[in-house]
């Protein structure tokens, strides 16, 4: 197993009760395997106990780079909730705690 952060970075902010999450691959040559081990349902699971909403994942090869938007997972939004370890800055930064299986 790898962690996510060993192979990208990441980037994310936060609108409403929308989120946004982009994983950016640290070495070009990385891109298929996070495009492979990196799921929609893979964040919402790793993310299940901070968010409530759903993710829908946009792949950006160009940029050896997926995007994920997450609907209603800040709840009421950004300016309303007193829970500020849910905002976009937190929740990647715990995205890149996911763990990768080996790439056989």
């Amino acid at each position: 197993m790898v962690r996510l952060g060993t192979l990208a970075h990441a980037r994310a902010g936060d609108k409403g009760d929308t989120t946004t999450l982009s994983v950016i691959a640290r070495d070009p040559a990385d891109y298929d395997r996070l495009r492979r081990a990196v799921t929609a349902g893979g964040v919402e699971a790793h993310l299940c106990g901070d968010v409530a909403g759903r993710f829908t994942r946009f792949e950006l090869p160009r940029l050896g780079a997926l995007h994920f938007v997450g609907r209603g997972v800040l709840g009421s939004g950004v300016t309303t909730s007193l829970a500020l370890d849910s905002h976009g800055k937190s929740l990647s930064s715990a995205l890149l705690d996911l763990e990768l299986p080996d790439d056989s």
